[in-house]
């Protein structure tokens, strides 16, 4: 039986946009969704919390209202629901060990809540070893797809390119697959972008520009050229560009319907996911998955 597509609830709008970001992937991949909502008491509850009402109950509701309000959106989509005793971060992190992706909310461009308050979300997308997606308050069924004819917002028209970042020194198998299997379920185009350096023209036997651009070029075509013979029926678009890679990345995902980015598995002790991710996660625009990889 496949795995199931993972979604933390709160209670909040930018939790919600990500359930339900999360009941469309479970759609194509025809698999249940599985709403997790981590109960702890607090001291100090929310104040949309009704005096009347217990927190465990207000959390039993918020739960349940989610899970009604998709099953009416989706109803051929079985969605499952879990509360679970303790913290965020932990309950998570042990929910998304059971399903095939772990989708949370965040808030916008401007920083995080829910899940994704302080160091919790940081936390899950370095150490969870299923890929995490990460959904912006506000996102819409049709925001993964491109303007109609008159520039309005549709879901009649084609899907976004789903974007893979790569870094040819360590490509993760796994954060391929992931950007061709989600391109491949959408009818996407797969872009893949690697951002380099350049050399320092004053180093010895330094090599020409244009010299070091074919052979990039070269390394990420020879990279992806056994992915396009897999997926025959996915259109694929590379480039190797000269600059900061995630200014190159961020600019890229402005027009991305997904970016996906592999993060390296080795063990970790705190919220560290590298400069590219970190990047991503606070300015990327688009709904982007971080996919862990040997």
């Amino acid at each position: 039986m496949l795995r199931p597509v993972i979604a933390g609830i709160d209670g909040s709008p930018e939790s919600l946009a990500a359930a339900g970001w999360a009941a469309r992937e479970a759609q194509r991949r025809d698999t249940a969704l599985r709403l997790v909502h981590a109960w702890a008491w607090s001291p100090h509850p929310s104040a949309a919390v009704p005096s009347t009402t217990s927190q465990r109950q207000w959390a039993q509701r918020i739960l349940r209202e989610a899970r009604d309000h998709l099953v009416s959106l989706y109803p051929h989509l079985q969605v499952e629901e879990a509360q679970i005793p303790g913290a965020a971060p932990a309950v998570l992190l042990e929910a998304s060990s059971q399903g095939a992706l772990l989708v949370l909310g965040s808030r916008g461009l401007n920083g995080f809540t829910g899940y994704l308050a302080g160091s919790v979300g940081l936390t899950l997308t370095a150490r969870s070893m299923t890929p995490v997606a990460l959904v912006r308050a506000g996102e819409q069924a049709a925001d993964a797809h491109l303007l109609n004819a008159e520039g309005h917002s549709s879901t009649e028209t084609p899907y976004r390119d789903v974007l893979l970042g790569i870094d040819l020194a360590h490509p993760g198998e796994e954060a391929i697959a992931f950007a061709f299997e989600a391109a491949q379920s959408r009818g996407a185009a797969v872009h893949i972008l690697h951002g380099y350096r350049p050399l320092s023209i004053a180093a010895p036997g330094a090599r020409g520009g244009r010299e070091v651009a074919a052979e990039h070029e070269s390394a990420l075509d020879a990279l992806v050229q056994p992915w396009r013979a897999k997926y025959p029926r996915t259109a694929v678009t590379t480039a190797a560009l000269q600059g900061r890679a995630q200014s190159l990345l961020l600019h890229a995902a402005s027009d991305a319907g997904l970016l996906v980015l592999g993060r390296s598995d080795r063990p970790r002790s705190g919220p560290f996911t590298g400069p590219m991710i970190h990047a991503a996660l606070h300015h990327a625009r688009c709904p982007m998955v971080v996919v862990p990889h040997a």
